[in-house]
């Protein structure tokens, strides 16, 4: 089985390829995935797949091998770009300003739809049923994850376990890299209004300043963190926008901050978020001010099931060879796949497309992300391989 999924990959990379392409070519932001998801739709019609429409642009597709109920395993890809104006001087390059697949969701989707037509082709030889799950919305909250999960994408069938892979910058391509347990970060959005007093910067006794304010606040938000949570325990706060006065002379009477809180664990992230509104309070109260505060919850930590992430990884071994499968590292990224692994054992692993010595070595979410496009014959066979063969 090996061989024959690994000669149609061979065979079929070349026109997934293509796909991936297109849809670098028009990539579309978060929710707005209308014309990507009609491609995936006609792409599926083509290899005739069924599918449903979930959440507006999502896909969700189903191929049943013999004996469909015996397993039923969920592969899932993300369709969504980012708001970047792309820079790389390729063919392919984003046909819509200022929106870009920096990401990597349009290696995610060729990929997808590439093991589908593997899965189809060969489905007198496998047992089961693959649902094809085309996710949009990854980028942004809520999450199109929690949106397809509300919709009933985890029913009608239920799969036994769901797998995603994500493209790798620091990995080289031929290599796969899997991890148990903790594997990226929950992510939440802080939002902060300090309210003082303004007035003449000559005259501080008769204001409240909002700034000295904020420089306090931020530095206790810093020793909160520190101080709180176990150090073996991922966790970072970090404030990344300060908005307020907008001359020399002027002490303003407002001032915003943003920020982001990641946390590896479920209960260390909701203890923090109520020391963090205690501490706001009480910290802007004392020095004269008002403060309010508005903690955006994001998507959850990534968990990976042991079991099928150590099967997954085995079956991984036997595709590509045990000396080309690694460990991933922790991440404090976040991904809206921990919804799935909330519900169902899952197995998010990452797939190499670095190659220094062609110069594809730019990080995600720049403007100059790209990939080894050999990832792709690799990323769509071993989707193929694990849905055939993945037994929970």
């Amino acid at each position: 089985m090996i061989k024959k999924i690994k000669d149609l990959a061979n065979t079929y990379a070349p026109e997934f390829i293509e796909v991936r392409h297109h849809l670098h070519a028009h990539p579309e932001l978060s929710y707005q995935e209308f014309e990507t998801s009609v491609f995936v739709q006609n792409k599926l019609k083509e290899l005739g797949i069924p599918f449903e429409v979930k959440a507006t642009t999502g896909v969700v597709g189903l191929i049943k091998g013999k004996n469909p109920e015996k397993r039923i395993i969920a592969l899932r890809a993300d369709m969504d770009a980012l708001p970047i104006k792309e820079e790389n001087d390729i063919p392919y390059k984003s046909m819509n300003n200022g929106v870009m697949h920096a990401c990597g969701h349009d290696v995610h989707t060729a990929c997808l739809l590439g093991a589908a037509k593997i899965l189809t082709e060969i489905k007198d030889e496998w047992e089961g049923t693959v649902k094809l799950i085309f996710q949009p919305g990854e980028e942004k909250n809520p999450g199109g994850a929690s949106l397809m999960i509300k919709e009933g994408v985890l029913e009608n069938p239920r799969p036994e376990a769901i797998l995603a892979l994500h493209v790798n910058t620091i990995l080289e391509v031929g290599q796969l890299s899997f991890r148990s347990g903790k594997v990226m970060a929950s992510a939440d959005e802080l939002y902060f209004t300090i309210k003082g007093k303004g007035g003449h910067a000559a005259s501080p006794h008769l204001t409240v300043d909002p700034i000295l304010i904020c420089s306090h606040l931020i530095i206790a938000l810093q020793q909160l963190i520190s101080r709180n949570n176990n150090p073996f325990n991922p966790s970072v706060l970090s404030i990344t926008s300060i908005n307020g006065g907008n001359t020399t002379n002027v002490i303003p009477a407002e001032v915003k901050l943003m920020g982001t809180f990641r946390a590896m664990d479920e209960e260390w992230r909701f203890k923090a978020h109520d020391l963090i509104r205690k501490l706001t309070t009480n910290l802007v109260h004392s020095m004269g001010g008002e403060a309010d505060l508005h903690i955006d919850v994001g998507y959850p930590c990534v968990m990976n099931n042991e079991h099928v992430n150590t099967i997954a990884r085995k079956k991984a071994g036997e595709y590509i060879g045990a000396e080309n499968v690694s460990e991933t590292e922790l991440r404090m990224g976040a991904e809206d796949f921990g919804y799935y692994a909330q519900r169902i054992p899952a197995c998010f692993y990452r797939l190499g497309t670095m190659n220094p010595a062609k110069g594809i070595t730019a990080g995600v979410h720049t403007p100059t992300f790209n990939i080894d496009e050999d990832a792709i014959e690799i990323g769509m066979g071993m989707m193929a391989w694990l849905g055939t063969s993945l037994k929970p």
